[in-house]
């Protein structure tokens, strides 16, 4: 099993592909687990060495009691693509991961070749702040199925919920039985509503795309609009009827669209 022992954490990750193709990091959302981009990683390491980790804390990392940060996880995966020797990477990362590929871009720049922000943020907003205050309450007093019903709602579109019951429920009854430590999982909720790069934005020098479904929940597209009218050099893809979880919803629409843009960039 592939681990990177860095600072205070054992990082696990996988790799896919042939090391001589252009290095893809992908970084997940707040679950932190990287087997959560499904079958997208392999379709990836048809053109490109991908590289998977899990965050700190989740996953078959270890569970340290402090650094959930999103500065501290940019560093824990700048740690890892210098481990790999692969030279720069494009990161895409997805929700939490977008947030933490902003902060490798700014203070890792030499690690990044280019960045993807899938339904991604930059800073909270008074909406997110009060979804993830309910969040945070149901992940202290709910049962875990009760805190991914609930999760669902916000990630799901509403019409692929509709003509997916089974997929849905499928990913709430895996998120329940992976439920993690929940005094680490409360972390990694004060750890979103506590970035803030928005004010740096403009500093990524890297070629950037910014993904968003019309239909997000958890991250809505005025979110995406305003990272991307903060970066006038970026690219906005807006996906019709996806919801949060684009890579899942609309799994071609979101190889097609960060791999066309990587071999662009």
């Amino acid at each position: 099993m592939p681990t990177l022992q860095t600072e205070d954490v054992s990082l696990h990750y996988d790799t896919y592909g042939d090391r001589r193709k252009p290095p893809l990091l992908l970084l997940a959302g707040l679950g932190g687990i990287g087997a959560s981009f499904g079958t997208a990683v392999t379709r990836f390491a048809a053109d490109h060495f991908v590289i998977v980790p899990d965050h700190r804390g989740t996953g078959r990392s270890s569970r340290p009691q402090g650094g959930y940060t999103i500065a501290q996880h940019a560093r824990d995966f700048a740690a890892l693509v210098e481990h790999l020797d692969t030279g720069p990477v494009h990161v895409s990362g997805t929700s939490t991961g977008g947030a933490i590929a902003q902060l490798m871009a700014l203070d890792h720049p030499a690690r990044v070749r280019s960045v993807t922000m899938a339904s991604s943020f930059a800073r909270p907003d008074s909406y997110m702040r009060r979804q993830f205050a309910l969040r945070r309450k149901l992940m202290i007093d709910a049962d875990a199925r009760s805190i991914f019903d609930c999760n669902a709602l916000f990630l799901f579109s509403p019409l692929y919920a509709s003509r997916n019951p089974e997929r849905v429920a499928a990913w709430i009854d895996r998120g329940a039985a992976e439920l993690p430590e929940r005094d680490i999982a409360l972390k990694r909720i004060d750890m979103i509503m506590a970035h803030n790069a928005y004010s740096r934005l403009s500093a990524i020098r890297q070629p950037t795309l910014i993904i968003c479904g019309d239909c997000d929940l958890c991250t809505p597209l005025h979110i995406s609009e305003e990272i991307a009218a903060a970066m006038p050099h970026a690219t906005l893809d807006v996906v019709r009827g996806s919801g949060h979880f684009i890579h899942l919803e609309q799994e071609d629409r979101f190889v097609e669209a960060v791999g066309t843009f990587i071999d662009r960039a």
